[in-house]
């Protein structure tokens, strides 16, 4: 497929060095224009190319790869997203402790993402653990849950078709504001576990719930 990063620090690049080698092409962009990520494209290698966030469109699959206070201007900068699929990979954070978060009002992150790309087919993923963990998911000793949140089931499979070439397995927490709760940073029950959970570990915390 062909995968639009919008934004291109630790999260894209992590992503981006994981799904090359299982044949995607990579789209990045970022607020600095492409001349400024001509450096990271050459080091990427075949397959990553870096374009405006206006091109960003012509990807299969987006992902919003910012930080929470960017991703109003950001999204803005792509156009118009509905029907797209889009992958809400950001959190309401502002520093890295458990209290550091933006006050959305009882919202999760993705209703107010939701509200910035009217009629997207918005998934949320790749939100609950640290980015480093994201490029070693296959060095587990057994298979990692990434959790996948959203309203739509097809926009889901594809994003849980990303969560395999990660080498993770892909675990439906339900829609995108129930879901989204769930795997939440700052009080979601499968986040904040500083680790990656195992899939076993992941069904588990569901089925008691």
């Amino acid at each position: 497929m062909i995968i639009g990063m919008l934004g291109a620090g630790h999260m894209a690049q992590t992503l981006a060095r994981a799904w090359l080698p299982a044949g995607h092409q990579i789209l990045l962009a970022n607020s600095r224009g492409p001349g400024s990520l001509a450096e990271l494209v050459a080091d990427l290698g075949p397959g990553a190319r870096a374009v405006t966030p206006a091109e960003l469109v012509d990807a299969d699959v987006l992902i919003l790869a910012t930080q929470w206070v960017q991703t109003p201007a950001a999204v803005a900068g792509v156009g118009p997203l509905a029907g797209r699929i889009v992958v809400d990979a950001t959190n309401n954070r502002f520093g890295p402790g458990p209290t550091d978060l933006f006050d959305l009002g009882g919202r999760t992150s993705s209703e107010v993402v939701a509200e910035l790309v009217p009629g997207a087919r918005l998934v949320k993923a790749f939100n609950h653990l640290p980015i480093p963990y994201l490029g070693r998911l296959r060095e587990q000793p057994e298979p990692v849950a990434l959790f996948v949140a959203g309203d739509d089931p097809e926009a889901k499979a594809v994003v849980g078709q990303l969560v395999r070439d990660l080498g993770a397995l892909p675990v439906d927490t339900g829609g995108l504001v129930e879901g989204g709760r769930l795997q939440g940073t700052g009080g979601g029950p499968l986040a904040g576990h500083g680790r990656p959970l195992f899939a076993r570990e992941a069904e588990a915390i569901l089925a008691a719930r």
